[in-house]
């Protein structure tokens, strides 16, 4: 276990920085496209994903942000393909959605699942992301759960996150995680974050004090034969979270209006995250910047204690 080098995989195009710091067992990160394409608004997303690709090169790690720019699932963009997912609209590509739009030749933004499984084939170990998707409210009514919960599950990678998204079931999410087996620690941390805030209420079984131990913890999982992802919780740091007393009323605020409005199914998602840049001022945005910041750096020193082997 704990192979270095890409699985065969003739659909994928890996870049060849990318491919070559895999094969030589260095650290390399992926990143999603989705956070740019539909998380940001522009232009400030293409500056946060160059921005993103900067803090991992400073840490001395390959970044990889995966895409789909004309249908070719790309793990490694170079900057014109970044500029393109990030400046045209672009379809978001679920796990289930890739071989679509393959066959489509259609650009496409890779969610957290479908990042993290081109990721994982091209041989990459380390994923950065801002939240995790989850279960959604009412979903006892409506089966609403993110496909990120069963593809992390079955793919051996190591996310740092922070959290799931607060406008979802975050305990429900958890007990989802519990039940299909990934594992869940905290970084520095024994409470689990709240995406646009630190602490979301709830206590985690194990917490990890530093990238080493975040590193070993992948190891034994591999020792193991593990098959399922590792979680790493990464609160937004304090002094850039969203004050957590402003989030809650608007949050309370977005929910009766979306149920007000009849919002229903997958426009329930950016629905609440515009209500909530709206009613903040922008502030939510900015916690949301800071913790893909924050987790792209801990992600480089993870990647680092792992490939020093």
């Amino acid at each position: 276990m704990g192979d270095h080098g890409p699985m065969q995989t003739p659909e994928i195009s890996v870049a060849e920085e990318v491919a070559a710091a895999v094969a030589a067992g260095q650290a390399v990160v992926a990143l999603e496209s989705t956070l740019y394409s539909h998380g940001l608004p522009r232009p400030r997303n293409l500056e946060v994903a160059r921005e993103l690709e900067s803090i991992l090169r400073r840490a001395g790690v390959v970044p990889a942000t995966v895409g789909l720019p004309h249908g070719r699932p790309t793990v490694g963009l170079d900057d014109g393909e970044l500029e393109l997912l990030a400046t045209t609209e672009v379809i978001k590509l679920g796990v289930r959605d890739l071989a679509p739009a393959v066959a489509a030749r259609c650009h496409g933004a890779t969610t957290v699942a479908s990042t993290a499984v081109l990721a994982r084939l091209a041989g990459i170990r380390v994923f950065a992301t801002g939240g995790l998707g989850g279960v959604h409210r009412g979903a006892v009514d409506t089966f609403d759960e993110s496909a990120d919960l069963p593809t992390l599950a079955t793919t051996p990678i190591t996310v740092v996150c922070a959290g799931v998204k607060s406008i979802l079931d975050v305990p429900a999410t958890l007990e989802r995680l519990e039940t299909l087996g990934v594992t869940v620690v905290g970084y520095r941390t024994r409470r689990f974050p709240g995406f646009f805030v630190t602490d979301s209420g709830i206590d985690l079984d194990w917490e990890m004090s530093g990238p080493e131990d975040v590193a070993a913890m992948m190891r034994a999982a591999d020792g193991l034969g593990l098959r399922s992802a590792v979680l790493v919780a990464n609160p937004v740091p304090a002094d850039h979270q969203l004050d957590p007393e402003l989030h809650d009323a608007l949050l309370a605020r977005a929910l009766v209006d979306a149920e007000d409005r009849g919002v229903r199914g997958k426009d329930v998602t950016p629905f609440l995250l515009d209500h909530l840049q709206a009613a903040s001022g922008g502030a939510s945005l900015e916690a949301n910047v800071w913790a893909v910041r924050n987790n792209a750096a801990v992600a480089a020193e993870i990647a680092l204690a792992f490939s020093a082997r």
